[in-house]
């Protein structure tokens, strides 16, 4: 799978609103009610990654989950990581 270029990247951006391009990978963060709804929704993201064969850098501190997706084997962003976003946003309701 082939790297993105930065201008396909901003395009895509457009329908993901929640998520931000920097530092060579695409960038999340959800707030949720408490802690068990964010490893709710991780767990439930956890079974979207190995579907995909694709996993992601990510980090919870009580009821936030940061997420980062870059293509490793690829430099950078590719249509995987948009796919995983993608999932990632069916499954997270953030608190707004």
């Amino acid at each position: 799978m082939s790297k993105l270029s930065e201008q396909d990247i901003e395009k895509k951006l457009l329908h993901f609103p929640d998520w931000e391009y920097f530092d060579n990978a695409i960038h999340a963060e959800f707030e949720f009610e408490n802690f068990r709804d964010c490893f709710s929704a991780m767990s439930r993201i956890a079974f979207e990654c190995e579907a995909l064969n694709h996993h992601p850098n990510w980090t919870n501190v009580y009821n936030v989950l940061t997420i980062s997706l870059s293509t490793h084997d690829a430099g950078g962003v590719t249509h995987k990581d948009f796919e995983l976003a993608e999932a990632i946003e069916t499954i997270v309701e953030p608190v707004e």
